[in-house]
C-alpha cells in the first residue's frame, strides 16, 4: 500500500461506515412517526440502495472528469453537511405524520390513518436522504480513480478500496443502534456521523493544499449551532408527555392523563402498558389474561394459579394485577428491551417482589429455561409488528413443555373489525400443540384474546367455575364479561411453522386492507356530500 494512498483508504473507510450508519440513523428517525414494520424497512432500504446505485454511476463519471484529490473531498464535505441537517430539516416534516394518524383511543391497536399525510412525509424525509447518500456513493469510484495508478494493479486495487469501505459498513451496521442512537439520541447520532466524516473532508483538503479549505469551515459551526439550539427540543411532540428516551430497540414515550400512565413506544399509535395507582381494572385486554386459567374443567379455583410467565412484559400491567389479585406468586416477565424495563420500574410502580424481570427475547428464554407454569401470557405482537419465532407451532411446543398439567397459554392478537384471519391463523397454529382454543373479543378495541389448555376444555367450562370466582372484585366483573364476548371461532387454513412463517405477509394485507377501506369509505362519503 502507497503511503499516498494511505489516506485514500481511511476515506473509504469512512466513507463506508458512515453511509451503512446513517441508513440505521434513518430507521430511529422515521420510527417514532412511522414504526419499525418490514414496510418502512424495505422503503428505507430500498430507496437508500437506489441512492448509492446513482452516487456509484455519477461518481466514477466526476473522477474521470475532475481526478483531482480537492474535489473528492469537497464532495465529502458536503455530504458530511448535508447529513448533519437531515434531522434538523427532518423534524417540521416529520411533526405532519403525527395528523397522519387519528387515534381511536382504544387500546393496542389500529389507528385510523390519513394516507395522504403519512405518505407524503413519509417520501418527503427519504427524499432528504437522496443527495448526502448520492454523494457518498461517489466516494468508492472516486478513490479507486484517485488510487490506480498502473492498469496492471488496477483489480487489485478496486478491491482493496470495496473491502476497506467493506470493513467500515461493518462497524456502521452496528455502531448506531448499540452504541449510538441509545447513548446519544438519534438527533446527535447524524451530527457525530456528520462532523467525523466533515474531520475527513477537511484533512484531506489540508493534504491536498486546496485554497478551497476556508470556504467549507462554516460547515461544522453551522450543524453544531442548530444542535445546540434545538437541543431541548422532544423527539416527537405529543400531549401530556413526562418522558421520552430512545433504545437500541424502540422510540419510548409515557403519557400521562385523568390519573393514569400510559407506555407508548415508536410511532405512539398503540398503549403497551397501563398503569392507574387507584385502579387495578384497565378495560383492556391485559385484564382478560388473569381469567385464562378458568377455561379448565370444573372446580378450577384461584388457589390453583401458582405461577405466571409473560412473554412481553413491557411496564408490567399484567404483572401488577396478577400479584394483586393471587398473591405474591412467582412471575417471570421477559422483555427484549433494557430500556422498557426501566422506563417500567421508575414510571410504572414495576417493583413487585415476586417479579423477575428478565431482559431477553422470549424464546431464547424459554429455550433456556427449566420452569413451569400455571399459565404463559404471550403480550408481545402488535400490529404490525409481530415477531415471526412467537407465532409457530415450534414455538407453541416449547410453551406447552413449560406449561403445568392444568396450564394455558393466553395471547393478545390483533384483528380489524372486519378482518380475523389473524386470530383464525393463530387458532389454527395452536390446535397443532393444544387440545382446545378459545377466542375473546376484548370491547372496543381491535384485539382478541385466544387462550389454549393442556387439558382439554369447553368454552362453558368458564361459566361453569363463575361460583368459584363470586366476591372477587376483578376475576368475577372480568369473567362476566368475557362470557359476554366469546367468539365462536372457526381455526383458519394457514398455520406458521418455523419454516413458514407468512405472519409478516398476513399483517401487511391487514394493515393495507384497513387503510384501502378507509379510502373508499372517505371516497363513498365524499360522493354523497357532493351529491
Amino acid at each position: 500500500m502507497r503511503r499516498q494512498n494511505s489516506y485514500l483508504y481511511i476515506t473509504a473507510f469512512a466513507g463506508g461506515l458512515v453511509s451503512l450508519a446513517v441508513e440505521l440513523a434513518a430507521s430511529s428517525l422515521l420510527r417514532p412517526h412511522f414504526g419499525t414494520a418490514n414496510l418502512v424497512w424495505a422503503a428505507i432500504i430500498g430507496l437508500i440502495l437506489l441512492y448509492l446505485t446513482t452516487g456509484y454511476f455519477l461518481g466514477g463519471r466526476w473522477a474521470d472528469r475532475s481526478p483531482h484529490p480537492a474535489t473528492l473531498y469537497q464532495i465529502v464535505a458536503w455530504a458530511a453537511f448535508l447529513i448533519g441537517i437531515i434531522p434538523f430539516a427532518a423534524h417540521p416534516v416529520l411533526s405532519l405524520a403525527s395528523p397522519g394518524f387519528a387515534v381511536s383511543g382504544q387500546p393496542n391497536e389500529f389507528a385510523d390513518f390519513n394516507v395522504a399525510v403519512l405518505a407524503g412525509s413519509f417520501i418527503a424525509v427519504l427524499i432528504l436522504f437522496s443527495l448526502p447518500v448520492i454523494l457518498l456513493g461517489c466516494v468508492s469510484p472516486f478513490i479507486i480513480r484517485l488510487a490506480v495508478e498502473d492498469v496492471e494493479s488496477a483489480g487489485q486495487t478496486a478491491g482493496r478500496v470495496y473491502a476497506i469501505s467493506t470493513a467500515g459498513s461493518f462497524l456502521g451496521t452496528f455502531l448506531p443502534d448499540l452504541v449510538l442512537v441509545p447513548t446519544i439520541g438519534t438527533r446527535y447520532t447524524f451530527v457525530l456521523l456528520s462532523l467525523l466524516l466533515l474531520t475527513i473532508a477537511f484533512v484531506g483538503l489540508a493534504r491536498s493544499k486546496s485554497r478551497r479549505l476556508p470556504l467549507y469551515l462554516w460547515m461544522p459551526a453551522i450543524i453544531i449551532l442548530l444542535a445546540l439550539i434545538l437541543r431541548g427540543q422532544p423527539v416527537k411532540r405529543a400531549e401530556n408527555t413526562i418522558y421520552e428516551t430512545e433504545s437500541a430497540y424502540n422510540y419510548i414515550q409515557v403519557v400521562e392523563g385523568e390519573g393514569c400512565r400510559y407506555l407508548l413506544l415508536n410511532e405512539g399509535q398503540g398503549i403497551h402498558s397501563v398503569y392507574c395507582p387507584e385502579q387495578l381494572r384497565t378495560s383492556g385486554p391485559w385484564d382478560y389474561f388473569l381469567i385464562a386459567p378458568y377455561f379448565n374443567p370444573p372446580p378450577y379455583t384461584p388457589d390453583r394459579v401458582e405461577s405466571l410467565a409473560l412473554i412481553g412484559l413491557a411496564a408490567g400491567t399484567i404483572a401488577r394485577q396478577y400479584t394483586a389479585v393471587y398473591g405474591p406468586l412467582p412471575v417471570d416477565g421477559v422483555e427484549i428491551d433494557p430500556e422498557v424495563v426501566r422506563v417500567g420500574r421508575e414510571y410504572f410502580a414495576m417493583d413487585e417482589p415476586n417479579l423477575n424481570a428478565i431482559v431477553a427475547d422470549g424464546r431464547y428464554y424459554l429455550a433456556h429455561s427449566e420452569h413451569r407454569y400455571t399459565v404463559v401470557g404471550v403480550d408481545a405482537y402488535r400490529l404490525p409488528y409481530i415477531p415471526p419465532h412467537l407465532t409457530t407451532v415450534e414455538f407453541f411446543r416449547q410453551v406447552r413443555d413449560h406449561l403445568t398439567a392444568d396450564g394455558v397459554v393466553a395471547i393478545n392478537v390483533g384483528h380489524t373489525p372486519e378482518d380475523y384471519r389473524l386470530v383464525e391463523a393463530m387458532m389454527a397454529t395452536l390446535l397443532e400443540v393444544f387440545p382446545s382454543a378459545h377466542v375473546i373479543d376484548v370491547p372496543d378495541s381491535f384485539n382478541a384474546i385466544v387462550v389454549a389448555t393442556v387439558q382439554p376444555s369447553e368454552a362453558s367450562n368458564l361459566l361453569a367455575n363463575l361460583p368459584g370466582l363470586e366476591g372477587d372484585g376483578f376475576l368475577y366483573p372480568t369473567a362476566l364479561q368475557a362470557m359476554a364476548n366469546l367468539r365462536l371461532t372457526i381455526p383458519g387454513q394457514v398455520i406458521f411453522t418455523d419454516d413458514r412463517a407468512s405472519i409478516e405477509w398476513m399483517t401487511n394485507a391487514l394493515v393495507f386492507d384497513f387503510i384501502l377501506k378507509g379510502i373508499r369509505d372517505a371516497d363513498t362519503l365524499f360522493g354523497v356530500m357532493r351529491e
